[in-house]
């Protein structure tokens, strides 16, 4: 008989990246030029990043360059998840950026669904925030990885366990 082989399907932010891409950014927006004098920072706190500046325009600058550090570090960008901007304390402007970790359920069940339609011959099943893929062979379990791969899906997804 044939072993079983299966691998998980996660979408995790390492936050370790994170920390040195705003470390970096906050170092080029302190030295920039046309950043001077301005009241522009970012911070980091619990899976969210704060952007605060003087104005939109400098609140837009501020999250290219945040943005640019992140990909640098290669960090997807689709793991960013913008507040609106609001006005903040001494008239400046903030944005709240959430960082998305774990698959959320409408997400885990639109992959299942990818997965079942595509009729490979795989099973997959909704652990918690994560997807498990199982299957006799190996090659389809690849088929399954490079169809979510093109599946333009609004997380960054990870697939890992594979055995």
């Amino acid at each position: 008989m044939a072993k079983e082989a299966s691998f998980d399907i996660v979408s995790k932010v390492d936050m370790q990246e994170v920390t040195n891409a705003v470390d970096q950014a906050r170092r080029e927006i302190e030295t920039r030029f046309d950043f001077k004098g301005s009241k522009s920072e970012i911070r980091l706190e619990d899976g969210q990043l704060t952007l605060i500046s003087d104005d939109e325009y400098k609140l837009s600058q501020v999250y290219d360059v945040l943005q640019t550090k992140l990909v640098k570090r290669n960090v997807s960008l689709k793991a960013l998840k913008p507040g609106k901007i609001e006005p903040a304390a001494g008239g400046t402007v903030r944005q709240v950026i959430t960082l998305a970790q774990g698959i959320d359920a409408d997400a885990a069940k639109r992959m299942t669904k990818l997965i079942k339609d595509s009729k490979i011959k795989v099973q997959a099943q909704i652990q918690g925030d994560q997807v498990r893929v199982s299957g006799k062979s190996r090659d389809d379990l690849q088929a399954v990885i490079q169809m979510l791969r093109e599946a333009d899906l609004d997380i960054p997804l990870q697939f890992t366990n594979y055995r």
